[in-house]
């Protein structure tokens, strides 16, 4: 039976622990584009990361994955000389992922609710509504995140059932609306400037966005899973994205 490009993509990722060159083979190194501004250009800067990193007896796990289209889009946690949390998207043409992008940010948590950064449902359902609720996530991004039109925020999540993973937020309507009102939030304070990418499978939807985190500009990676109509868990990942002339190759973070 043939690999799924699901199972490509966790092969892939698995080898940054286990060192195998093999799995990379699934990238077209002459087509390939690298978003990864820490990361060079091409599959053999792709190949000699992975065997620096893999030197450091790395743990890698896939917690889930998810595919729209050309692309696959999973969910990791990785254990180096620090524990993150990283969300990978790949873009595929035929056999091969000719595109890559992530968002990596260090574990934290649990937070005031007793959720970790990744716990939660792991398989996508409701594939018939797959397109239903890219819509709705896309209109939550720009109504909610980007445009603070919180007074909408109730046509979205319903205080009864919203699970949150970020580990400065605890559950809820109410500490979901105050992180995101700036009035209230010196600390920790978000700023949605532009919707990049909105990715789903069934009930499970990536928000990709930049904007900055007190003051440092930055992306955002929002997986948000919906159930009848209504937002009811999160989880993300926050990166600072790196000044132009640190970057290692030209083609921008997103």
């Amino acid at each position: 039976m043939a690999q799924t490009r699901k199972d490509q993509v966790r092969e892939l990722l698995k080898s940054i622990e286990t060192g195998d060159p093999a799995p990379i083979a699934v990238v077209n190194q002459e087509q390939y584009i690298q978003h990864n501004p820490q990361t060079s250009e091409g599959s053999d800067g792709l190949e000699a990361l992975f065997k620096r990193l893999s030197k450091t007896s790395p743990r890698v796990n896939i917690v889930r994955a998810f595919e729209d289209g050309d692309y696959v889009f999973a969910h990791t946690e990785y254990d180096f000389a620090n524990s993150t949390i990283g969300f990978e998207v790949f873009r595929f043409d035929g056999e091969h992922i000719v595109e890559h992008w992530d968002n990596i940010q260090k574990r934290q948590g649990p937070n005031a609710s007793g959720r970790t950064m990744v716990d939660g449902p792991t398989v996508a359902t409701d594939h018939a509504l797959t397109e239903t609720n890219r819509k709705f996530v896309d209109a939550f991004v720009r109504d909610i995140l980007i445009g603070r039109q919180l007074e909408k925020l109730e046509g979205y999540i319903t205080e009864e059932c919203f699970m949150q993973h970020n580990p400065q937020i605890k559950d809820g309507l109410l500490a979901f609306c105050t992180a995101l009102d700036a009035k209230h939030n010196t600390s920790f304070a978000i700023d949605y400037g532009r919707s990049h990418r909105v990715l789903a499978e069934g009930n499970f939807v990536l928000s990709v966005c930049e904007g900055s985190l007190n003051g440092i500009r930055s992306s955002f990676y929002d997986l948000l899973r919906v159930d009848e109509g209504k937002i009811v868990e999160h989880w993300g990942t926050i990166e600072a994205i790196p000044p132009r002339h640190q970057w290692k190759n030209d083609n921008g973070k997103f």
